[in-house]
């Protein structure tokens, strides 16, 4: 009679069967696993694991958590071969403003051996306590096409004053084009301008509050077309510009001036009410007349 295989005897067929192909289904795998991960908003996955955005948790994130920098296919860190420029400024006058942010590309070396990719780029503000976007305008320019996707996070009661809202996030995506890496020139430069509101500020005897504008976070996010998949990879990009925060000056109210507008709002109330009461009064008399 044959002895039957033992069970270590096919434990060791199936290991040495997997590690012959796993090279082919591993990194489909791999590919996969990385675009789970990232989802469609970077803030999604974040927001996922946090309650409320804290810039310290939010910086952990992004070294610890989130899968950047991981790519077979193309360089691990892209700032060696893409050079990367922004220029932030602010347009507009008083409580309504556009955040103008100007992004340049130039390819300072070409890599040709890569597939057909399709790449963008995703801009993260972090808006302070005072100031806000509104969800229901950026959906209406998205539908005119000005951004490839938008989201704000966070707080998004547009009623609040600052003192009582807390710190939201627009994460904007623009789409760069197609097979931009097999070029070695000034690829691209495009703008890109974020409505912004600001809250109601406290009381201030300056007449303002100053509200800092970080320099926003930078990524850019590819798609490479590969047999027998396409494989999404993940980069935090750095600017070539050493400092880029902006400061909005917002008008507020000086509390020296506070009892002054509050006999001017009750006075202005009062006549208002006495004019209704009159007109109603006149309408009436007017009417039983004619009867």
């Amino acid at each position: 009679m044959k002895a039957k295989p033992s069970i270590p005897v096919y434990i060791s067929l199936l290991l040495g069967i997997s590690f012959i192909f796993y090279p082919v289904f591993g990194s489909c795998l791999d590919g996969i696993s990385h675009a789970s991960k990232v989802g469609r908003y970077i803030m999604e996955s974040y927001y996922g694991k946090h309650e409320s955005f804290i810039d310290s948790l939010f910086d952990d994130f992004l070294t610890q958590d989130l899968p950047v920098n991981i790519c077979q296919v193309l360089p691990c860190d892209l700032n060696t071969v893409l050079s990367l420029s922004i220029l932030l400024k602010i347009k507009g006058e008083g409580s309504h403003r556009q955040l103008s942010s100007t992004i340049k590309f130039n390819i300072k070396k070409p890599i040709p051996h890569v597939h057909t990719h399709h790449c963008k780029i995703i801009i993260i503000e972090r808006l302070p306590s005072g100031v806000f976007a509104d969800p229901f305008e950026l959906e209406h320019l998205l539908h005119r096409a000005v951004f490839s996707d938008v989201a704000v996070f966070g707080d998004t009661n547009l009623e609040l004053p600052s003192v009582l809202s807390n710190l939201s996030v627009v994460e904007v995506h623009k789409d760069v084009g197609l097979n931009i890496f097999s070029h070695n020139k000034n690829l691209l430069e495009f703008s890109i301008d974020l409505p912004l509101h600001s809250r109601y500020p406290p009381l201030d005897e300056s007449g303002y509050v100053e509200v800092r504008l970080k320099a926003p976070d930078l990524f850019l996010q590819c798609s490479i077309q590969e047999k027998p998949h396409n494989r999404s990879c993940l980069f935090k990009l750095q600017s070539d510009d050493a400092k880029a925060d902006l400061t909005w000056s917002i008008p507020a109210g000086k509390r020296s001036n506070a009892k002054i507008v509050g006999v001017v709002t009750f006075v202005s109330a009062f006549l208002s009410v006495l004019s209704i009461i009159f007109s109603t009064q006149v309408g009436q008399h007017k009417v039983l007349k004619q009867c």
